[in-house]
């Protein structure tokens, strides 16, 4: 036998879904106001970085994009005390025992090495990170040039970080004669 439902239970039952469907949505507006994001804008790509050529260099590099800005913070441990350079090269394969797997440097602009952000360089020409007597340095760079997981050409994900055994020298032809890759790792999407 089918049951009538009153009018006024209808109507009080679409009152009480309009009204906590408008207290939700003051909520969020409240949560923007204040500065927390009603929903998680930043993407991230990580590295854990490897010894290659018999080293015992270990770290981590992760990239982080907000907006239009990629962050890198590089830290690695490990290494002997000094100026080592770091790099985004081609591949991201640390199958060899060298690094030699990685490839080159990461050069989509098809443009001369050199130092980020004076005349040329290649979008993988990261810099120097300096590494004090107890094995660990770090290096931080923010930009607009790079991309995560969008596929393009300017995409780190499915690059490699490459820490080398010596500085680079910002000028040597093709690679900063930074010497032999002693860290390695590949760059993939953060989950």
């Amino acid at each position: 036998m089918k049951k009538n439902l009153p009018i006024f239970g209808i109507k009080a039952s679409l009152l009480l879904l309009i009204s906590i469907s408008l207290a939700l949505t003051s909520c969020e507006r409240v949560q923007n106001q204040v500065g927390v994001p009603s929903t998680p804008s930043a993407k991230q790509a990580i590295a854990t970085i490897g010894p290659a050529s018999d080293s015992s260099v270990a770290g981590m590099a992760v990239f982080t994009q907000n907006g239009d800005q990629i962050t890198l913070t590089i830290e690695i441990q490990n290494a002997s005390p000094g100026i080592h350079a770091v790099h985004i090269h081609e591949k991201g394969d640390c199958s060899s025992p060298d690094g030699k797997s990685a490839g080159g440097h990461w050069n989509p602009t098809g443009v001369a090495h050199g130092k980020w952000g004076e005349g040329e360089f290649h979008l993988g020409d990261i810099g120097n990170i300096t590494v004090g007597e107890d094995g660990t340095g770090s290096i931080d760079l923010t930009t607009d040039l790079w991309e995560i997981g969008t596929g393009s050409d300017v995409d780190v994900v499915g690059r490699g970080i490459i820490v080398h055994a010596g500085a680079d020298d910002f000028t040597s032809q093709p690679s900063g004669a930074a010497g032999a890759r002693i860290g390695c790792g590949a760059i993939a999407l953060a989950e």
